[in-house]
């Protein structure tokens, strides 16, 4: 019904867009940067005198940034995710590359990667890391809101957000740590007046993926000094939740084989577990690879083809699992601002967000391994009990496809306070601002067996009434009176209450707290020939905290007392656990300098050459003092020609969770290769802190030129190079990692690596640790292009946006382990994400008439190859994922005006308007355990529709 609801409303829309010849158009996307904040400005009410510029301190015009910034307003973003937020059509942008979002691999675990939510939206520039990445409010820090202390930008209050400034050069100097690979301003308009409204649905073609927002924002002067405005929104996703099943392309491939010259990497499809099945897959005794039917009776086990992975087959009844493909989200932002001139020269403000955001995901089945039946079990049927009759017990694993899968859910409470209070002096202009943040997320992963309970219910024996009952209920049962037994024999055999006896849920709870205040002045201090030398002077400081608490902690075993299978000492009570964290904080003192210098004026030569400089002293409680700094140049030779450059030094200094991250476990699959043949176990990853890491140094450099020729009026043209090293890198170093296990056999056993790989007296590995070490070093170097172009045909305005990144190599050096170069490369070990060499990304926006106008919008990236592991090979033919191109279609008519509403507008979108389908790919772990089997740069959804109407008054 919801699905027929959702077609009926957007062939309506469709309708309404044929009749109608009346339309509102939407702003015309920025041409340039300096036209975008022009346009801003002046609509903002806002005056040159008081625009500061991202990146900046002392700038106040975007053309004389020597840092390359783009600016892209609200307009252009929605018509890069139509029906998405302002952050997913960043990721749309070229610069941004490997981040995080809605269709990454689901799971809220204990990985950094994930920080609590698999399914949270976020930035990375560059694919450097989100956490390289600097996040601001209106030129404030983000508190943040996951716990490896990166930031879900869907927390951001968008309704009020005039534009997004996006710095792609390093810039520590400005604003501190974490500024290395750039910063994301989401800029506020501080000065709307009157109201606006939206609301809007869409649905996929396949009756998916749906979407709801809703809207409203309105601002308006109190007395003759003050304004006050305030926006509220909520919006929900109902996500894509299968994806073994809900996209016909996507047939269960993974990637096969050793990556060896002798057995490579391939791309298969229909690929299953060679020793798992749905109703129970026998693995030792006379009944050895054989499995439970439907009924409970013993079969014969049909084999898929070899892979050429040991875990795998091609076909056959091996079982799979099905994780979520697009994680459902349901958010609500609300904002407030409140401004007040207390002189002409003074002015003060308050402002507050409140933001609530909820992701779901499924990360699969519950996988059951090895576990421990008696011979004469009595769910057995007296067939399969005579056949079993040759020992006493038996062996078995199963995928447990008739249980709930395993659900994980985050619900992030973000709330947010600064004041402020800013000035002028003469020609000075000063200001300083306190800012309060606090978030709070509980992450639950339910659906999860509680193995003592589960031990208990699968030992089922007659009680002396003929009853079915747990073996344990009758030795103990003061401690299992109520135990459920639990039949696995045979897929879907389990009882509900059985079901509901044994699966339990781990709820973990993060609250990271903010404090910070700042304050600056700067202005001109003296006149050269050229024009005068500004400067500005900053000091910040900034106090964060952490704590967690569990309900379920990695110290919590099993009771295995009166219990006879499947429970040991060592036992967990649940297979994911989180640890608990006593307070933890850091503390930060900064004193920053900048410099603007113009050095020449009005020439022959140049019509402007201005040198900028800025230094930092950055002092942290927890990890040292450093000193970064930057210095650039602008040399505008004339109207038509401008270059640009700069060189810096940055830090990205080490979280609270780098460095007191507590223990924390997950189990999965994981491979021995330092055995032959190499053997796969179902063992648990353990994940630790490291109180002795210090800062990362970042070295960037940039240069750049922009060309606004007159013999093509409004053409403007930029290209800039960027070389970013980033030495003394915290790398998290996975003790399941091929190539760790490798640099520990190369090292004769003296290497770090040897100490995250624990083993049993028979050398078996029993564990994996997970731990940050400065031990790495990250290179890159590439360019970013653009072209906008302003005309008219027929009369009618025609804007055109290009942007493109070329960005051939990322390299990863880390001692003993072979270089990675991840830049043109698809999955990369350590959680290191996709990123095509080359992305474009292209806007057209056309106003036929002063009534209609329609957007498009274009996303390419280029083929790259599968793994960005030199040492890998893959099948002749299989070594690249083959390029990706989608298109979106926005069309706006105007619906006129009446009582207070000045303007109305409907407006209809197409996303991937011809339907591409994404390369099939996946991660060479050889498995189908709630991995990918599409690269996550990638949208998996395919055509969509969204109709929305909004009003202005």
């Amino acid at each position: 019904m919801k699905t027929n609801f959702y077609l009926c409303t957007l062939l309506a829309g469709v309708s309404l867009l044929g009749l109608s010849d009346m339309a509102m158009a939407q702003e015309t996307a920025a041409n340039s940067d300096d036209i975008s904040a022009a346009k801003d400005n002046a609509a903002n009410g806002v005056s040159p005198a008081d625009i500061v510029v991202t990146g900046s301190r002392i700038i106040r015009n975007g053309s004389a940034s020597p840092t390359p910034l783009t600016t892209v307003s609200t307009e252009s973003l929605a018509a890069a995710a139509p029906a998405g937020t302002i952050s997913d059509a960043l990721n749309n942008l070229p610069v941004f590359s490997g981040s995080r979002n809605q269709f990454s691999n689901p799971g809220s675990n204990a990985t950094g990667v994930q920080g609590g939510n698999g399914a949270a939206n976020v930035l990375n520039l560059r694919n450097l890391g989100s956490y390289r990445t600097l996040v601001l409010f209106d030129g404030h820090r983000i508190p943040p809101t996951l716990y490896n202390s990166t930031v879900d930008v869907d927390l951001i209050p968008q309704e009020l957000i005039s534009r997004v400034d996006v710095v792609t050069g390093g810039v520590s100097a400005v604003y501190g740590s974490d500024a290395v690979s750039g910063v994301v301003n989401y800029v506020l308009n501080r000065n709307f007046d009157g109201f606006r409204a939206h609301a809007e649905a869409g649905i996929s073609q396949r009756g998916d993926a749906a979407t709801r927002d809703i809207g409203a924002a309105f601002g308006f002067k109190v007395g003759e000094r003050g304004h006050f405005e305030a926006s509220v929104q909520h919006r929900e996703y109902d996500g894509i939740l299968n994806r073994a099943y809900d996209r016909s392309w996507n047939n269960l491939a993974a990637m096969q084989g050793a990556g060896t010259a002798a057995n490579p990497y391939y791309l298969a499809t229909d690929v299953r577990l060679a020793t798992y099945s749905f109703g129970g897959y026998i693995t030792n005794g006379a009944q050895r690879g054989r499995q439970f039917d439907a009924s409970g009776a013993i079969v014969p086990f049909v084999a898929g083809a070899a892979s050429g992975s040991s875990c795998c087959q091609i076909g056959g009844d091996g079982a799979y699992q099905n994780s979520s493909m697009s994680s459902p989200s349901r958010g609500t932002q609300a904002f407030a601002r409140f401004d007040y001139d207390l002189t002409d020269d003074i002015h003060v403000y308050v402002q507050g967000a409140a933001n609530i955001k909820k992701n779901k995901s499924y990360t699969g089945w519950n996988q059951l391994t090895g576990l421990t039946f008696s011979s004469s079990n009595a769910f057995l049927s007296q067939e399969a009990q005579a056949a079993l009759s040759g020992a006493s017990t038996f062996t078995m694993n199963e995928i447990l496809s008739g249980a709930p899968r395993i659900e994980a859910s985050s619900k992030t409470n973000q709330y947010y306070g600064n004041v402020g209070i800013e000035g002028s002096l003469a020609d000075f202009k000063w200001n300083a601002t306190y800012t309060h943040g606090y978030s709070r997320l509980q992450t639950t992963v339910d659906n999860m067996p509680n193995n003592q309970r589960l031990a208990a219910a699968l030992d089922a024996v007659y009680d002396g009434n003929g009853n079915i009952v747990c073996q344990a209920s009758l030795t103990n049962p003061s401690a299992y009176g109520d135990c459920v037994p639990l039949n696995i024999f045979g897929a879907n055999s389990a009882s509900t209450a059985a079901l509901d006896y044994v699966l339990g849920k781990a709820v973990f709870t993060t609250h990271t707290i903010q404090d910070s205040a700042d304050i600056s002045i700067s202005g001109p201090v003296f006149a050269t020939w050229a024009g005068p030398v500004n400067v500005a002077l900053s000091g910040e400081w900034r106090k964060q905290r952490f704590n967690a608490a569990s309900s379920v902690l990695p110290t919590d075993l099993a009771d295995c007392t009166g219990l006879r299978y499947n429970c040991t000492s060592a036992t967990v009570l649940y297979p994911t656990t989180f640890p608990y964290s006593d307070t933890v904080s850091q503390s930060v003192k900064e004193a920053a300098i900048e410099v603007e210098i113009p050095l020449l004026s009005d020439m022959a030569f140049a019509k402007a050459l201005t040198l900028n400089g800025a230094a930092r002293y950055t002092d942290y409680s927890t990890s040292g003092h450093y000193t970064t700094w930057k210095v650039g140049g602008v040399w505008e030779v004339n109207d038509q020609i401008k270059l640009r450059g700069t060189a810096s030094r940055d830090i990205r200094a080490p979280t609270l969770y780098d460095l007191y991250q507590p223990v924390t476990t997950v189990y999965g699959n994981y491979t021995d290769t330092t055995k032959t043949p190499n053997v796969t176990a179902y063992l648990p990853s353990i994940n630790m802190g490291n109180t002795n890491l210090t800062a990362e140094v970042g070295r960037t450099y940039t240069a750049g030129i922009v060309l606004k020729p007159d013999f093509i009026p409004g053409l403007t043209l930029t290209a800039d190079y960027y070389h970013t090293v980033v030495s003394n890198a915290i790398s998290v170093i996975q003790g399941f990692n091929a190539a760790v296990q490798k640099g520990c056999v190369d090292s004769g056993g003296s290497s770090i690596y040897c100490s995250l790989i624990q083993r049993d007296a028979a050398g078996n590995a029993t564990a994996y640790y997970i731990q940050p070490y400065n031990i790495a070093k990250v290179k890159t170097w590439g360019i970013d292009g653009e072209a906008d172009y302003a005309t008219h045909v027929g009369g009618h305005p025609l804007n055109l946006r290009l942007m493109v990144n070329y960005q051939p190599h990322i390299y990863y050096q880390q001692p003993g382990i072979p270089t990675i170069d991840q830049g043109g490369a698809g999955w990369g070990l350590n959680g290191l994400m996709p990123s095509p060499s080359v992305t474009l990304a292209g806007f057209v926006n056309f106003k036929p008439s002063d009534s209609v106008s329609i957007d498009l919008f274009e996303r390419y990236r280029n083929k790259f190859c599968r793994s960005g592991v030199a040492a890998h090979v893959f099948a002749d033919g299989q070594e690249y994922v083959r390029d990706f191109a989608t298109t979106n279609l926005t069309v706006t008519l105007n619906t006129g005006s009446g009582w207070k509403v000045a303007d109305s507008a409907l407006y209809f979108s197409v996303t991937n308007l011809f339907d591409a389908k994404p390369p099939l790919s996946g991660y060479y772990s050889g498995t189908t355990s709630a991995g990918a089997s599409y690269e996550f740069s990638d949208d998996p959804t395919g055509r969509a529709f969204m109709i929305g109407f909004r009003i202005k008054g």
